[in-house]
């Protein structure tokens, strides 16, 4: 009898090992896509805050022209002071780099900067406005942070008031 019942207490404390193990693995599965919204939540973030800072470097200086490297956007070599577009070069969030991939621009520089993760977001819908481009996007590197000056808009003529 004593046999027995060592069988079913061995038998119980397996179960109750199985049950932990896949725990802990469905909390270790939550944490990890927790994580993965976080940094992705950061990456637009800091993504934002470049493309703000090319677009004060474009339209500060004394012609319009992109930064020609992201240094140039903690300090502008154009102006004669200490002008900063950014306090500091943001790692990217996603790959944990100092290395952002560059969008070139026409006149040599460059008008944004985008992740070089190749790996699949989860966000992929649901975006501010600034950011609607990225809906349907399969990968980070497809996220690009890009400041274009709008196009000065041709003004329709006013109408004219009807004469009594």
């Amino acid at each position: 009898m004593l046999a027995r019942q060592r069988g079913f207490t061995y038998l119980t404390i397996l179960f109750m090992l199985a049950i932990m193990t896949g725990g802990l693995a469905l909390a270790g599965e939550v944490w990890n896509t927790s994580a993965m919204r976080e940094k992705e939540a950061e990456l637009l973030f800091v993504g934002n805050e470049y493309r703000k800072a090319i677009e004060r470097y474009y339209l500060s200086g004394p012609q319009r022209q992109y930064p020609k490297s992201l240094e140039q956007l903690i300090k502008d070599p154009r102006q004669p002071g200490t002008v900063r577009y950014l306090r500091r070069l943001y790692p990217d969030p996603i790959t944990g780099k100092d290395e952002w991939g560059l969008v070139k621009s026409a006149d040599g520089g460059f008008a944004g900067v985008y992740s070089l993760s190749e790996a699949a977001p989860l966000k992929t819908a649901g975006f501010a406005v600034r950011d609607a481009t990225f809906e349907g996007k399969t990968k980070y590197a497809e996220w690009q942070f890009v400041f274009a000056p709008v196009a000065a808009a041709s003004k329709p003529a006013a109408p004219k008031p009807a004469a009594k």
